[in-house]
């Protein structure tokens, strides 16, 4: 290991936390690499990654999964990634990437053109109506490809 690169686990052997507690996690394909990611997310933001990845698989079935840039990734076969999240220290952030062509539209507006964002916060918890609507909705239409 070189001095520019860190360690991507604790002294524990569990992922290393990013700032704002976004658990380090290697780029993988399957649901393996998310659940080491959802199981090293802190606290309540614990529950947040089981009931939307939960959300996701129900409502997309036949979803594909995996981690890039140290957050969980979905989308369908053939059709590009649809929607990942995020830990930050108040929050997680769901970002769908074509969040523009949704109804109604996730709340938060994002400086890519077509992305939208959702922020669960510890209070709120997740709107599971709402999001499991807009998984489906995503689950549809053509993905981001990177």
């Amino acid at each position: 290991m070189t001095a520019t690169k860190s360690k991507a686990k604790s002294d524990d052997g569990k992922p290393k936390l990013l700032a704002g507690g976004n658990p380090q996690v290697p780029k993988g394909d399957g649901d393996g690499p998310v659940q080491t990611f959802i199981e090293a997310m802190p606290d309540w933001k614990r529950e947040v990654g089981r009931k939307l990845d939960e959300i996701i698989e129900k409502t997309a079935p036949g979803v594909r999964k995996g981690v890039r840039w140290n957050s969980p990734i979905y989308g369908m076969e053939g059709q590009g990634w649809m929607l990942l999240f995020h830990v930050y220290t108040k929050y997680v952030k769901v970002t769908f990437f074509k969040g523009t062509s949704l109804k109604p539209m996730p709340p938060v507006e994002s400086k890519h053109e077509t992305e939208r964002y959702y922020h669960v916060y510890e209070d709120e918890g997740v709107d599971e109506k709402q999001f499991a609507d807009w998984v489906e909705q995503a689950s549809k239409l053509p993905g981001w490809e990177p």
